[in-house]
């Protein structure tokens, strides 16, 4: 281990970061708003943080895995600790514990937030939030590696640890390619998205940002109510679709756009998650027909709209779901936890696990009925392989059992269970609100202080897929 080597490339994100930071200064000097000084001061802290390793360190561009596991963890920890600052620098609302769970929630882009009033934030300080979004969606550490001339065989090693397995498996392309289809998909769809979103009535300030949460499938709004605050459908019907599609693996959506073929749907991955949407959508207007709205337009409206966002983990809320009826609650849990594909900005245990789940459950009912039969786990034409099974089982078992922990551990606290167990669903699944004391018109700021910590480890695993966390505390283990 090189710790040198380790502060160098950390350097690199703290100067990525800086220049976020600083773009947010820019805008709360327009602005001439209060949000001036914590930005400059917390400018100046990250620049040096990242100017002093590459001035004293070479370039080195061999990493082992055991180093760059922690550069993609530390990275990703003290980016938390940096983009805190900020808010803790401009007090308000903010305590040490809660500036924290409001950065890690913005770079996991669980868009959780212990605001009561998000409107008291200087413009500067919100585009900040909207910011740790954008940078956390694409991945800090791949976003740096786009950005910075080749790293040779760092880039490489990087890249692995830092994009999901499943997601590496359905790009087939270098890394190289591979970092650039992201970077383009991810910065294509936000300026389509922030020019509709200003056509149908949003000014340019909000439509960035909102674009910058839907694309990162973050959640952070500038405003109090979310998307409510508008209270319009052409609004609504921009960022489904947005949500909807920055839930699909970015190497599919680049297929389709770069080669001209409609190969979207050729994917089972992609036909579940259309259908189960739809399905899902169809059971909520459903069930708050009997219950809550009586105009059937209004229920497709916000069951679409909920639905989509908490499949996907974006987290906006256009209507209060936590007062909906106990089976559209159960049904949005279901797609909080499951949520959107790999390969894209989604969080959560990902559809594409679910699916091999299924079809691995399909396949050993199989065997039970003709033991001697070879029934190989199929992916539409494709094989799965023994190993990609076996991961996916243990991440959804070792998922299940971190959620029930966590729940245990909050209703411990003194927390009801519906709380206690949709906050710890929607952190692990980055998804942001959940129901009762923290459901999609309120906010978390009603959890005690270790709550907010161990929801904020929960963010952290849940963006690191579990294994880049654990990894950490078992780096003596490795050969």
């Amino acid at each position: 281990m090189r710790p040198h080597i380790l502060l160098r490339y950390i350097g690199l994100v703290m100067l990525l970061n800086a220049a976020f930071i600083l773009l947010a200064y820019l805008i709360s000097l327009y602005h001439q708003d209060n949000g001036q000084q914590p930005l400059l001061y917390t400018f100046i802290i990250t620049m040096l943080m990242g100017i002093f390793p590459l001035v004293f360190v070479p370039k080195t561009f061999n990493l082992s895995n055991k180093e760059s596991y922690f550069v993609v963890v530390l990275s990703w920890i003290i980016s938390c600790f940096i983009g805190m600052l900020p808010f803790l620098l401009w007090g308000g609302e903010f305590t040490i514990t809660k500036a924290f769970f409001e950065s890690v929630s913005g770079y996991t882009t669980t868009g959780a937030s212990i605001l009561n009033n998000v409107e008291a934030l200087p413009k500067g300080l919100l585009f900040w939030r909207s910011s740790m979004h954008w940078i956390g969606g694409i991945g800090i550490v791949v976003f740096m590696l786009v950005v910075l001339p080749s790293l040779g065989n760092a880039q490489m090693t990087l890249s692995k640890m830092e994009i999901s397995p499943l997601a590496q498996e359905n790009f087939k392309f270098r890394t190289r390619k591979m970092l650039n289809i992201i970077l383009f998909v991810y910065i294509g769809l936000t300026l389509t998205q922030t020019i509709l979103l200003m056509i149908v009535g949003m000014d340019l300030f909000d439509a960035i940002n909102h674009a910058f949460a839907t694309i990162a499938t973050g959640g952070f709004s500038t405003k109090n109510t979310s998307i409510a605050h508008f209270n319009s459908l052409p609004i609504e019907i921009v960022i489904m679709v947005f949500m909807f599609l920055s839930g699909i693996h970015f190497g599919l959506l680049y297929t389709t756009i770069a080669f001209k073929k409609f190969n979207i749907f050729n994917s089972p991955i992609v036909r579940y998650y259309f259908f189960a949407s739809i399905i899902g959508i169809t059971l909520v207007a459903i069930n708050l027909h009997t219950s809550t709205y009586d105009n059937w337009a209004d229920c497709f409206r916000y069951s679409a709209f909920q639905v989509l966002s908490l499949s996907t983990t974006t987290g906006f809320a256009n209507a209060d779901s936590s007062v909906w009826p106990s089976f559209s609650v159960a049904i949005i849990i279901f797609f909080t936890i499951q949520c959107a594909c790999s390969g894209s900005t989604s969080g959560g245990m990902k559809l594409d696990r679910m699916v091999i789940f299924f079809q691995t459950l399909k396949s050993q009912i199989l065997k039970i009925q003709h033991p001697q039969a070879i029934i190989p786990v199929r992916l539409g034409k494709a094989i799965i392989s023994d190993d990609i099974v076996n991961s996916v089982i243990l991440f959804i078992v070792l998922y299940m059992v971190i959620l029930l922990i966590s729940t245990l551990i909050l209703a411990a606290m003194g927390i009801d269970l519906l709380t206690g167990f949709s906050a710890s669903a929607a952190t692990m699944g980055n998804a942001g609100p959940g129901f009762g004391l923290v459901g999609s018109m309120s906010n978390f700021s009603t959890l005690p202080e270790s709550a907010l910590m161990v929801l904020s480890f929960d963010m952290l695993l849940g963006r690191l897929e579990i294994f880049g966390l654990i990894m950490l505390f078992l780096i003596k283990s490795w050969k």
